[in-house]
Parts: C-alpha cells; sequence; structure tokens
C-alpha cells in the first residue's frame, strides 16, 4: 500500500465502498459528476448511484490501494487499486478529478 495521503473525497470513497456505506460513497460526488467505466459513461449522483449499485457495493466491492500519484493538476490523481467482491476482481488504475471537496470526475481503465 501507498504513503500517499489522498485527498479526503478519494479516501472517502474508498473508506465508504469498503464499509458497504451507500448514503457515504453516493455524497462525494458533485451533483454534475461523470464517472465512466471502460467506455460506460455515468453523470450526476444519479449516475454514479447506478454504477455503485451494479458494480460496486452493490457488487459487495472491497478496495485496497496498490499505488497513488498526482496527476497533471493539484486537482488530479491516478490510484492503482486491487479490487474484489463479486464482479470485478484484479487491479485497475482509476483517475480522479477532484472540485470542492468532492469527486467531479472519475474515469476506470
Amino acid at each position: 500500500m501507498t504513503d500517499i495521503q489522498l485527498p479526503a473525497p478519494i479516501q472517502e470513497f474508498i473508506d465508504a465502498t469498503n464499509a458497504g456505506d451507500t448514503d457515504r460513497f453516493l455524497a462525494v460526488f458533485t451533483a454534475d459528476a461523470y464517472l465512466n467505466d471502460w467506455g460506460r459513461e455515468f453523470t450526476g449522483v444519479e449516475g454514479a448511484a447506478r454504477w455503485n449499485q451494479t458494480d460496486n457495493i452493490g457488487m459487495e466491492s472491497r478496495f485496497e490501494v496498490i499505488a497513488a500519484e498526482p496527476g497533471k493538476s493539484p486537482q488530479e490523481w491516478d490510484v492503482t487499486l486491487k479490487v474484489s467482491g463479486n464482479r470485478f476482481n484484479g487491479t485497475g488504475t482509476l483517475k480522479f478529478q477532484v472540485r470542492d471537496g468532492k469527486i467531479a470526475r472519475l474515469v476506470i481503465e
């Protein structure tokens, strides 16, 4: 696991997922959030809720941080997670963009 201190909304994204807490999870997204999961696009908190149900907490996902590094700006982070659960199992990179203390953009590749 990395020793890098993640921005609070990204850490909360991970912690809420691991706790299976949907309300906490959805609270980390901006109202106009954009989420792209390998080309599947979701917008807003409602979109994040749909993705959460079909691909995240709804599938009992759990995250372990493998690596994290800042992106091109202070608001961007690339976080490599080991994922386990009832859907995807393996390691992947999530590209976060944070705005006003929340996640504004998340691209999973």
